[in-house]
């Protein structure tokens, strides 16, 4: 199991759990936390015992965004991973979800701040969970930056545009409510309690069949931007070998059976 010293890596039954883990920075993107980041995704793609991935963070925050000198390789901290860097350049932009996206679930837990990076990098999660004190924002504008990460692009797919825009321009904070009201996040829960309600949704989509959630998670995203007829065209495709399954025959078995199915990825 991997992980770097700003990125630890867990197994919670069959929901592999990465915890952003730079608490004294507010967990601020470090080249380390990338490398893991990144490493993260790619077990959790190369496993078929993992069924869904829980991103969190340490210390009571999820993440602040990019910490530029850290990402340079300056110090300690990032010295010893920069031929990682060097090797792939793109590795960055993999780890903060902008041009990967696993084949797996991907289920954010929230606690504080979530903000400029770590609001990009949540746009590339699929299930979203918040403890109400839970503050996001894309503060880019007011530092006289642009939120390169996505956030222009998908964030106005994720979200009605007039609340895009005013997120992107105003670079305000955003209460967990109010990320709730405009779609950004799914669920708010009490401070405290984001991981644990995220290992629960964890659990209920790790009881279903892996073939068929990979295949509908595939199916969401690619049909996103067709139209309706291509869409259509385009999710029988990739829909219809799931019903020839090993899979799909145990669910049909199990509930006939009324017990639960036990699934091979077959």
């Amino acid at each position: 199991m991997g992980g770097t010293e700003h990125l630890t890596v867990q197994r919670e039954g069959a929901a592999l759990v990465l915890t952003l883990n730079r608490p004294d920075a507010k967990n601020a993107l470090s080249l380390p936390m990338l490398v893991g980041l990144y490493d993260g995704w790619l077990e959790a793609d190369e496993d078929d015992t993992v069924r869904s991935i829980v991103l969190t963070g340490a210390g009571g925050a999820f993440c602040t965004g990019m910490d530029l000198k850290a990402l340079a390789g300056r110090g300690m901290a990032g010295e010893h991973y920069r031929d990682r860097l060097k090797a792939d350049p793109d590795l960055h932009w993999k780890a903060m979800l902008r041009h990967h996206r696993p084949r797996k679930p991907v289920i954010a837990a929230v606690e504080g701040y979530c903000v400029a990076g770590g609001t990009e990098i949540l746009q590339g999660t699929d299930i979203r969970v918040a403890g109400e004190s839970a503050i996001f924002g894309l503060f880019e504008v007011r530092r006289g930056l642009f939120p390169i990460g996505g956030s222009t692009v998908r964030l106005q797919r994720q979200i009605p545009r007039t609340h895009a825009l005013e997120m992107l321009l105003t670079g305000r904070p955003y209460s967990a409510r109010e990320a709730a009201d405009i779609g950004l996040i799914g669920h708010v829960v009490p401070d405290g309690t984001a991981l644990g309600k995220a290992l629960e949704i964890a659990e209920q989509v790790n009881a279903c069949g892996p073939l068929a959630v990979e295949a509908v998670k595939a199916s969401v995203y690619e049909t996103a931007e067709m139209t309706e007829t291509d869409g259509l065209a385009a999710e029988l495709a990739r829909g219809w070998p799931v019903f020839d399954t090993a899979d799909s025959k145990e669910g049909a078995r199990a509930f006939a059976e009324k017990r639960p199915p036990v699934y091979k990825r077959a």
